[in-house]
């Protein structure tokens, strides 16, 4: 079982958001997984072109640091997305990484997985954060299992019962994937978006033709 972390804020070590995406590292590795974690920051991301070669050949034109982030994404089992909270969103670091995944969205490449998101913030938009990492990770076919997160502008001591909940999210992550458990409203919602991105992908099947032929090799067409 492997579960891979990645920290999107711009702080290296001295960000708090780093801190809870290790606390769910270090409560799933209670629970025998083996973790790994990933900083956007130190990578080379660059933006999206919006070229639609990835539709077509299954390749980025662009030659960077996603493609060795994306294989550990394929190789997880489970995936901790970390973020504070920029101006209500997410930090420019992940929403750049984020944009890049649309061929990955279209083929749905994360269904069997399971994930859960984690952030900070001085006072507002840690829930719209949190749902949209979640969100995120459902529309690649990723069953999100929780989040934690900590308003700590006028509270610095809100982070100790953050890293709690986030050692606790990390433990119910690993449990959900050794246990395969279902949640039925997600699931129905994803085999939904699936639907929607199979009859997409059939109706581009000339222009889009490495998602035709993934879906056709996924039995899925």
């Amino acid at each position: 079982m492997k579960i891979l972390g990645i920290n999107s804020s711009p702080r290296g070590r001295n960000s708090r958001t780093l801190t809870l995406v290790e606390a769910v590292l270090d409560g799933a590795k209670e629970r025998g997984a083996e973790t790994e974690l990933v900083d956007l920051r130190a990578l080379d991301i660059q933006y999206c072109l919006g070229c639609q070669v990835c539709y077509a050949e299954g390749e980025c034109v662009l030659d960077d640091d996603l493609s060795e982030v994306w294989e550990k994404m394929m190789d997880a089992d489970g995936i901790v997305l970390g973020s504070p909270v920029y101006i209500n969103g997410v930090t420019a670091q992940l929403k750049t990484m984020i944009d890049r995944l649309a061929d990955a969205i279209h083929c749905q490449m994360l269904v069997g997985k399971y994930g859960c998101a984690v952030t900070t913030a001085g006072s507002s938009g840690i829930s719209e954060v949190l749902s949209y990492m979640n969100y995120f990770l459902n529309q690649l076919g990723a069953v999100t299992v929780g989040e934690a997160g900590a308003a700590i502008g006028r509270d610095p001591a809100a982070i100790n019962a953050a890293i709690t909940k986030a050692f606790n999210l990390g433990q119910t992550l690993a449990d959900a994937i050794q246990t395969e458990r279902h949640y039925a409203e997600q699931e129905s919602a994803i085999a939904e978006r699936g639907a929607f991105f199979r009859q997409l992908v059939k109706a581009n099947k000339e222009a889009w033709k490495h998602q035709y032929e993934f879906w056709m090799e996924k039995g899925w067409m």
